[in-house]
């Protein structure tokens, strides 16, 4: 590495440190608050409820520590990470950790998501150089380490990929290093982007752009106590690139120069450094031209000389003053630059006494104002007066008014702020105006920001709340752009995301300080002070309480005596402000009358700085832009530095947003300035001010963690080993497989294209597991390698064993034998016995027979080969013969082609012929030429004495060309300012087009809301349309009633009619009306007696009324059991609402996250109401608009085209014009035509010049009317604009009118469907009880189905239980047994030490199986104590839910008595109907009957009109039809009255009754329709509530059984656990028994060992023979081979021979001939190979026998070999070393039995090899047994630890069998309250079936209702029923029917 690269890269060794994975899974490390650290390392021991016992890992101490402050650690994977983004534990501790990890490493720079955050190092680092920069060149952000580079390139980069603009923000605390990066920034654009490669005199910009700095450091830059080199103002570098991506120049913008710090400035702090490079560095001329002093002299210099440690100011000042040079600022501007700086100075020289008998100011010693004035350019006298008695205007006159000794001197200071920072403007706009000095255009631009970061002093000041306010929109910004970025890679990956706009959580703040009303922000309430004469710092602060005194974000002082005026919550935190000189500082006042003076100065640098005076005071007093007058705040508008300032941050903020942000975030460490120490908590405030935090908050809202599809399966795969199948599988269906199989939540999760995302903590929690299995996965293979070496040493002992035995019955039968004479006999006679040597002779024979029956065997083999062999050189024979006939055929082709080829040759002589007679032609042609080009030559002399002739007209031409390119010059700048036109065009062109896509957006969601309003106004006419039929339904009936009415008066007036004829006529004929009179009078009094009746009949209308009224009563109680039902359903909502928190608990999601959804969603929901209700009406107008909108973008685009129509062929001519010159120099240089031909060229040429000239006109023309188009369509736009502004007018004109004839409608609506309305709702409200319902029931059984989830784990942990009891009393009886084995081998520590691993291991598991049982246990409780909640819970339900069904029960009897009440009067009234009915008909009848009379009388009276002369004769007759008469008379007027009384009341009760029997009939329909369902409703949950207890009882009944039986499998496990134990005892000694005998086995395979290297000197005699032999072998061989390669040269020749038969076609037949005899001569060669091969297989023969003898011996090798194999694994089976080493020996063994029986040499080389290696193995055999000493000695310490947890088991064993009781009483207690479920449901039963039945007796009696209901109905129709006759129905019937639904609906069981 580098020197470099150490500042640059991490160290992954420690990182991935193995020992530190296992030291995080095991300790369980966390982040614990520490006072002194911030955060300490520590791991938790115990957890008491809300607390935890943390032991701290520096001090082992113990601390109890809340579990909310205790925050997780990542695992050691993630130490020191690049970007702290991918943290999977992120929060406070861990970045301040991965910080100060990095920053004691030197790794000043990392990553934070968007951020990059830099440490300061406070020492220089080699990562600055060319060689770093040329390294970051060209390289993505993730390919390199972090550093600025990494940034900037980044930012160049998509600036030149993508078009767009990017800017680069850097901020921090003063002294951060804000200023040092944005200089590397620069340093690194003006290297990567410089032009200086191209052009010689370029590389003049970036060294300008290089040199703006230090300028700006010398003006702007000072020492604080914090920063030695600190901005003390805010700038924007904007540097502007071209299309190639060079430098093309630069703009600066600044922000908040801290101009106070010229005055005064604080303890130990300098003011800005050009003062102190001038005092020092200018020599003697320069400080008498400037009136320079020495430091002490100046006021303004607070504390004179303070010198900066490594800073020399001479040098910075000759350093200054060259980068004025290499800026080209001229000396001039120089000297009037210092001379100002000098004049700031000497200002504050000026010193003011106040007179004695006056408070006017006067000044003693003028010395500094003449300095001032002559540096100025000013007359002193003017000066003095001005700021001691200045002109004020008071009315229309000018007053002089004296300045008190305070004003003087504030008129002073703030001339000199005025003044130095009106330079420091000048001298920015002066620096852009060198840097955009070059021509080219810029393309795009990189800005970078390097403002102050966020403050928070004890007291802040107006400049802190600006800064903040900066900071607030800047910080809203990146949370935007990161969650925009966030949801860009959701969207690219595909996954399901709800945008949260983060940055509108920084919103309220900001209104709070700048919104402009309602209520107005801070700022605009300073503004406005500012207005008031009177005001003061505390009136305003007292406005601000009082506008927002309630505002969340602004905080009232809680004492009287708190110095903060207000407090502000900002994000960084809370910052209190203090209000002290506010509005002077806003409004920032100045002497006009001095400004004027100094507008007027001689200087020119001086008056040009003040030349904007004049045009803003003029001579109405209106003050500067940032400066009013002095004192005068209502002179006239003026702009406050807060107005300047949010204009300049707003005008900031949009060119920020149009850019690309990118973010850097610098950090001071300490405050001492010293390397290598970081403060935590300075770090952790900064980091949280800098919206670090903030951007970690907003990361733990999404899906930090992102993992790579194959990454995530080769970490985590181990977690889930059988999910994935085999086989190749998708990544992506690979990551979903085995998520589903780790059953995480998928709220923490998600899976996109390429990566899986996780919330932050899930891959802690994966490393976790994942560490638990490979540990597991660890223990039980070294478990398994123990036992195997166990299992084979015990075999070892037992071989041993048997071996020892036998050994010791043959010594005892030899010790027996040996001293017997007849053994002695008999071994010595056995030798000679015949039969002895049968056995050798007859193995000899099977040693024969077998070597014969391998050489048959060999014989066979080799002759299969040879036949292979002949097979194979019959197929070469075949193909030899089918290529000779390819020859053959190749032969005749070559004959074909040899006539065609002279075919062609022919042809070919015939063109060459042709071809010279052609030479012949031109060469006679050339001579031809010749003579004509001398004449041609003749021509030309002729010519040329022309030319001179021509000259002169030549001349002319030239001058007329003169002045044609002036006019082309013309034509082309015109062109130009054409192209810049259309370029302007375009422009506007794009920003109309940008507008109209808006306004097309705009209209495509005014075109959706319009749908949905047209959708709702269709709904609304639908309803319109329903409720004007029923009114024409209404109407029809009224008029048809009136028609009746109409009718009934014009018969009622023909009678009249009738009645007044007969009583004239009768008057006429009789004069005796008296007794008629009377008779009237009766009449009369029957009419009144009638009135009576009426009256009566009016009172029963009123009786009607009233019952109509108590009916509203029954509906407004209605209405309050309706509102009860609603509370009850929200007590319901609000339990279900609890519920749902207690489900939410349970699941990991974050209410925050639901919250904002809820809340979006109701907005989202209220803008689409909103929007909906906006666009309904205006449709059409959005149509016309789009139509004009189009119209005008037509006509647009065509006057573009036609422009670039003309720029085309404005440049076609021009382009005609270049070659029509070019022609004319042609033809003047050739001159091969006359004067004539010139001169009409001549004539051409003016032509085309006054058609250009003509074209020039048109495009002019054309241009006029292309800029009053562009007038016109910008007329039509503002056209437009103003149509929409009056469209969205009229629109909400519509929308109020829609809204007022809605609000009608609805009215209307609710007064014809009240009580339709509330039966819906009713009916709406029970299907929200039955959804509720139904919900519940699921809840319930998601419920039950986790409580038998629970109650099998319960089962499933006795069992364990009482497996560990088991193991537990075993591993007690064990130790004591181990115990007493102790005692009795001490001694045999080989013994001792192998018990003792094993007790260990054993112990190990026991240690895991008890932590894993009080894990399960603690599980257990838990899930317990959840089961009673919920048990709990579906209690209170139940009861709840019993109320709700009471209270249902008492509704609905309610609802049935009403019913019965409503039946009985639809019945009364439907009898009177039919009564009235009747009754009408009757006087119908009677109306007929008097009409039959009155006709008759019409008769009788014609009769007696015709008989008047009979008069005297019909006396007596007429007398008795006036009688009579009258008697009808009075008769029909009765019953006349009577008729109309009775048809109005008739009529009335008839409209009543049939409004009333509709709405009955539908209520009545509604209800039994509602019941029916809600009958059946319930009957269904019956059912299922029944069939769920029963599968309950089913599942318990099951789980009793499988208890039971696993109870009994455990005690069998049990028993079968001691047994194993027994065994393993067994085992263990007789392993120490094998271990002896293996060492005896050592002894043995050393001695074997010594008989193989004797028997390796004979084999490598041996091997030496059979070398010799095989040499032979090989040389025959390789002659073999040579006959092949000659019969392959032979088969070459022959081929050789067909290429030449191509060539000799005569001699074909002869050559074939040759061939056939080469092949015979081929063929008996190969026989002669066929006898040598014969020949050669004897010989085989004869070298097999030799080899056998050979194999022999190798077989035995193979015997000794394998014996020694059987040793070596013995000796191996001790140690994992050993075996690898025994894998290593059966390679090498299995090697040499293949090459043994080729080559012995590599055979022999095994086994020295082998020798070594067994060498080596008894060598480490002895160092084992020294290393088994020691572990002796250690087993020995941890027999007695050991004997200690034995204690400790056996106490936790007690425990568990208490534990054990308490659960078993609980699992009682859950029986009984099963088994009083059960009874309940029992009697849920019952009540189900009593329903049944009453709701069958229910239907019953509907059924009979409905069909009397019919019944009444068909006889009304038919009018059937007699007019007496009135239906009474029995009141006892209407009781029994109403006890019987009462009882049918009380028995209900309760819903789920």
């Amino acid at each position: 590495m580098s020197a470099a690269d150490k500042f640059l890269y991490v160290d992954r060794n420690p990182v991935n440190n193995p020992l530190a994975q296992a030291d995080w899974a095991t300790k369980k490390l966390v982040w614990v608050p520490s006072e002194r650290l911030g955060f300490e390392c520590g791991s938790v021991k115990e957890e008491r409820g809300d607390e935890c016992v943390v032991e701290l890992a520096d001090s082992a101490k113990k601390v109890r520590v809340n579990k909310d402050d205790i925050q997780k650690m990542n695992p050691p994977k993630f130490s020191k990470v690049e970007d702290m983004a991918e943290l999977t534990c992120l929060n406070e501790a861990s970045v301040l950790h991965n910080l100060k990890e990095r920053y004691y490493s030197g790794l000043i720079y990392t990553y934070s998501g968007l951020f990059c955050v830099v440490i300061n190092p406070y020492k220089n680092l080699p990562i600055y150089s060319e060689e770093i920069v040329d390294m970051y060149k060209g390289k993505k952000r993730h390919e390199m380490p972090p550093h600025i580079y990494a940034i900037t390139d980044t930012a160049y980069r998509s600036m030149m990929q993508d078009r767009e603009d990017q800017s680069i923000l850097c901020t921090g605390e003063s002294g951060a290093g804000k200023t040092e990066n944005t200089k590397k920034v620069i340093q690194y654009l003006a290297h990567v982007a410089s032009s200086h490669k191209t052009k010689k005199d370029q590389g003049e910009l970036e060294k300008q752009l290089l040199q703006a700095n230090p300028i700006l450091e010398a003006f702007g830059n000072a020492k604080t106590v914090k920063n030695d080199n600190s901005s003390r103002f805010g700038k924007f570098i904007r540097i502007n690139f071209d299309v190639n991506g060079y430098i093309v120049g630069a703009n600066i913008e600044t922000y908040l120069l801290e101009k106070s710090r010229a005055i005064r400035q604080a303890k130990d702090e300098r003011t800005f450094h050009l003062f102190y490079y001038l005092l020092t560095g200018a020599g003697d001329k320069l400080r008498e031209e400037l009136l320079l002093e020495n430091y002490n002299n100046y006021r303004f210099l607070s504390n004179g000389n303070v010198t900066i440690p490594g800073q020399h100011d001479k040098d910075l000042f000759t350093e200054t003053l060259d980068a004025f040079k290499i800026m080209s600022i001229p000396e001039d501007e120089l000297i009037g630059l210092l001379k100002v700086v000098s004049s700031v100075l000497q200002l504050g020289n000026m010193s003011f006494k106040k007179e004695r008998h006056t408070d006017q100011a006067s000044m003693p010693d003028n010395t500094a104002a003449q300095k001032v004035s002559h540096l100025m350019g000013m007359n002193v006298t003017d000066f003095t007066r001005a700021i001691l008695s200045p002109r004020i205007k008071v009315g229309r006159d000018y007053v002089q008014k004296a300045q008190t000794q305070e004003q003087a001197e504030f008129a002073v200071e703030a001339l000199a702020k005025a003044t130095y920072e009106r330079m420091f403007r000048w001298l920015v706009m002066r620096i852009n105006k060198a840097l955009d000095k070059t021509k080219r255009q810029g393309a795009s631009f990189i800005g970078i920001l390097d403002i102050a970061g966020f403050e928070i002093f004890e007291l802040n000041s107006f400049e802190q709340l600006c800064i903040n306010y900066t900071n607030e929109k800047l910080q809203q910004l990146f949370n935007h752009t990161m969650f925009v970025l966030e949801q860009e890679e959701y969207q690219r990956e595909g996954i399901e995301w709800s945008f949260i706009d983060f940055g509108l959580d920084l919103q309220p703040c900001i209104d709070l300080i700048e919104k402009p009303a309602s209520p107005p922000g801070i700022l605009a309430l300073l503004d406005e002070e500012c207005w008031f004469p009177k005001a003061t710092d505390k009136s305003f602060v007292e406005k601000v309480l009082q506008e927002q005194g309630t505002h969340p974000k602004f905080f009232k002082p809680k004492k009287l005596k708190d110095e903060a005026d207000f407090c502000v919550i900002h994000y960084a935190g809370k910052v209190d402000y203090k209000a002290d000189e506010w509005l002077m500082k806003n409004m920032d006042p100045l002497n006009d009358n001095v400004a004027s003076l100094l507008n007027q100065s001689t200087d020119k640098f001086v008056s040009e700085l003040w030349k904007d005076v004049d045009r803003i005071v003029g001579l109405d007093k209106v003050s500067m832009a940032d400066m009013p007058g002095a004192f005068k705040t209502r002179k006239g508008m003026f702009r406050t530095v807060g107005q300047l300032y949010k204009e300049q941050l707003s005008k900031l903020m949009a060119t920020l947003r149009n850019t690309n942000p990118n973010f850097v975030r610098c950090i001071i460490p300490n405050h001492e300035k010293k390397a290598g120490k970081l403060e935590p908590f300075l770090v952790l405030d900064q980091l949280r001010c800098n919206g670090v935090l903030e951007g970690i908050r907003i990361c733990r809202q999404g899906f930090p963690n992102r993992i790579v599809f194959q990454e995530f399966r080769q970490r985590y795969e181990i977690l889930t080993p059988n999910s994935i199948p085999k086989g190749f599988m998708d990544g992506k269906q690979a990551c979903v497989l085995m998520i589903k199989s780790l059953e995480l939540d998928p709220n923490l999760y998600r899976i996109g294209q390429s990566k899986v995302f996780f919330r932050a903590g899930v891959l802690a929690h994966l490393e976790e597991e994942r560490d638990m299995k490979i540990t597991d996965i660890i223990i039980s293979f070294q478990a398994w390698c123990r036992g195997y070496v166990a299992r084979k040493a015990f075999a070892k002992r037992q071989q041993q064993l048997t071996a020892m035995k036998v050994i010791q019955r043959n010594c005892a039968a030899y010790l027996k034998l040996r001293n017997w004479q007849w053994w002695r006999l008999f071994t010595k006679v056995k030798p000679l016995l015949q039969v002895s040597r049968q056995e050798e002779e007859m193995s000899a024979k099977d040693d024969e027979l077998l070597k014969a029956q391998e050489k048959h065997l060999y014989a066979e083999v080799q002759i299969r080969e040879m036949e292979e062999k002949q097979h194979q050189l019959g197929a070469e024979k075949m193909a030899l013969q089918e290529q000779l006939q390819a020859e053959t055929e190749l032969c005749a082709e070559a004959e074909e082609m040899r006539a065609r080829l002279a075919a062609r040759k022919q042809e070919l002589e015939e063109i060459l012929h042709d071809l010279e007679a052609r030479v012949e032609e031109e060469e006679e042609r050339a001579a031809q030429l010749s003579g004509e080009r001398k004449k041609m030559q003749q021509n030309i002399g002729d010519l040329e004495q022309q030319l001179d002739e021509e000259e002169g007209a030549r001349q002319k031409l030239q001058l007329e060309k003169v002045t044609l390119e002036s006019k082309m010059k013309k034509v082309e700048e015109d062109v130009m300012l054409l192209d810049d036109q259309n370029t302007k065009l375009n422009k506007e062109k794009k920003s109309l087009e940008e507008r109209i896509s808006e306004y097309t957006t705009n209209l495509t969601e005014e075109e959706e809301k319009s749908k949905s309003l047209q959708k709702l106004k269709t709904k609304h006419e639908a309803m319109i349309t329903d409720l004007e039929d029923r009114l024409r339904r209404e109407e029809k009936s009224r008029q048809e009633l009136e028609k009746n009415r109409r009718k009934l008066d014009g018969d009622f007036n023909e009678v009249h009619d009738q009645i007044s004829e007969l009583q004239a006529q009768i008057a006429e004929l009789r004069a005796q009306l008296a007794k008629k009179e009377e008779e009237l009078q009766a009449a009369l009094a029957r009419i009144e007696e009638e009135a009576a009746q009426k009256n009566l009949a009016q009172k029963k209308i009123r009786e009607m009324e009233a019952q109509l009224s108590e009916l509203q009563e029954d509906l407004d109680l209605e209405r309050q059991a309706r509102t009860k039902a609603e509370k009850h359903r929200r007590d319901l909502g609000e339990e279900l609402e609890a519920l749902k928190t207690e489900l939410e608990d349970t699941l990991d999601t974050t209410a925050a996250q639901q919250e904002l959804r809820s809340k979006r969603e109701t907005e989202v929901t209220h803008l689409k109401r909103t929007l909906d209700d906006e666009a309904k009406v205006h449709e059409q107008q959005l149509g016309e608009v789009r139509q004009k909108h189009s119209q005008a973008f037509d006509e647009l685009n065509e006057q573009l085209e036609q422009a670039k129509r003309n720029k085309v062929s404005m440049e076609k001519a021009k382009q005609a014009l270049e070659s029509e010159r070019n022609e004319l120099a042609i033809e003047m240089q050739t001159l091969m035509q006359g004067k004539g031909d010139s001169e009409h060229r001549r004539k051409k040429a003016e032509g085309s010049v006054q058609e250009l000239q003509l074209k020039f006109s048109e495009s002019e023309r054309q241009r006029l009317e292309q800029a009053e188009k562009l007038a016109k369509a910008q007329v039509e736009l503002e056209s437009v604009s103003m149509l929409l502004g009056d469209v969205e007018g009229k629109s909400i004109k519509a929308t109020k009118d829609c809204s007022v004839v809605e609000s009608q409608l609805q009215d209307v609506q609710e007064l014809l469907t009240e009580e339709t309305r509330q039966k819906l709702s009713h009916s709406t409200r029970l299907r929200q009880l039955e959804d509720e319902q139904n919900n519940l029931k699921e809840q319930l059984e998601e419920e039950e189905e986790a409580k038998r989830n629970v109650e099998k784990q319960l089962m499933t942990v006795q069992a364990q239980l009482l497996e560990m009891k088991k193991r537990v009393e075993t591993d007690a009886g064990s130790l004591e047994t181990a115990e007493e084995a102790k005692k009795r081998y001490q001694r045999d520590l080989e013994a001792s030490n192998q018990r003792m691993e094993e007790k260990c291991a054993a112990f190990e598991k026991l240690d895991k199986t008890k932590t894993r049982v009080q894990q399960e246990l603690d599980d257990l409780l838990v899930d317990q104590d959840h089961l009673r909640q919920i048990v709990s819970n579906l209690e209170k339900k139940q009861k709840k839910f019993d109320q709700m069904l009471a209270e249902e029960k008492n509704i609905s009897a309610r609802y049935a008595e009403e019913r019965d009440k409503a039946e009985a009067e639809a019945r009364e009234k439907e009898t009177r109907a039919l009564a009235l009915t009747r009754e009408l008909d009757t006087l119908m009848d009677v109306k007929e009957e008097t009409d039959r009379n009155n006709k008759l009388l019409r008769a009788e009276m014609e009769d007696l009109v015709s008989s008047k002369d009979d008069v005297g004769k019909s006396v007596h007759e007429l007398e008795k039809a006036k009688r009579a008469m009258d008697q009808q008379l009075e008769e029909m007027r009765t019953q006349l009255e009577e008729l109309e009384d009775e048809l109005q009341g008739t009529e009335d009760a008839k409209l009543r009754l049939e409004v009333n029997m509709q709405a009955m009939k539908a209520q009545y329909e509604r209800d039994l329709s509602g019941k029916d369902e809600m009958g059946e409703e319930k009957k269904r949950a019956l059912v299922k509530q029944v069939r769920e207890m029963e599968m309950e009882l089913e599942d318990e009944r099951k789980q009793r059984s499988a208890a039971v039986a696993s109870r009994k499998k455990l005690e069998l496990d049990l028993k079968e656990l001691e047994a194993g134990i027994d065994m393993a005892n067994k085992n263990r000694d007789e392993a120490l028994k094998q271990l002896k005998k293996l060492q005896a086995q050592m002894k043995d395979l050393i001695r074997e060992l010594e008989d193989t290297r004797m028997s390796r000197e004979e084999i490598l005699a041996l091997s030496k023979e059979t070398e010799k032999k095989l040499k032979g072998m090989e040389a025959e061989m390789l002659q073999m081979q040579e006959e092949l390669a000659a019969a392959e040269r032979v088969k070459r020749q022959a081929q050789q021979e067909r290429d030449e038969l191509q060539d000799e076609i005569n001699s074909q037949a002869s050559k074939n001939a040759q061939v056939v005899e080469e092949r015979r001569r081929l063929e008996a060669r190969i026989a002669q190979l066929e006898e040598e091969l014969e020949e050669e297989q004897c010989n085989i023969e004869l070298t097999n026998d030799r080899l056998k003898k050979a194999v022999l011996q190798s077989d035995q090798m193979n015997v000794e070999l394998a014996s020694e194999r059987s040793t070596c694994q013995r000796v191996e089976g001790a140690r994992c070393q050993l075996e690898r080493q025994n894998k290593e020996l059966k390679l090498k063994l299995q090697e040499l039995e293949g090459t043994v029986k080729s080559k012995y040499k590599a055979n022999m080389a095994a086994l020295e090899a082998k020798v070594v290696q067994l060498e080596e193995q008894l060598d480490m055999e002895t160092r084992e047994r020294q290393g088994a000493t020691k572990l002796v000695r250690r087993t020995e310490k941890k027999l007695k630890e050991v004997i200690l947890t034995v204690d400790d088991e056996r106490r936790n064993t007690e425990q568990y069998k208490d534990q054990v009781d308490k659960l078993n009483s609980r699992m009682k207690q859950l029986k009984r309250q099963l088994e009083e479920a059960e009874e309940e449901a029992q009697r849920a039963n019952a009540n189900r079936r009593k329903l049944q039945r009453e709701l069958e007796d229910a239907t019953e009696s509907t059924e009979s209702m409905t069909r009397e209901v019919s019944t009444l109905k068909n006889k009304l129709r038919r009018g059937e029923l007699p007019f007496t006759v009135r239906r009474t129905v029995p009141r006892t019937g209407i009781e029994s029917d109403e006890e019987s639904e009462t009882k049918s609906e009380t028995p209900e069981s309760p819903k789920p």
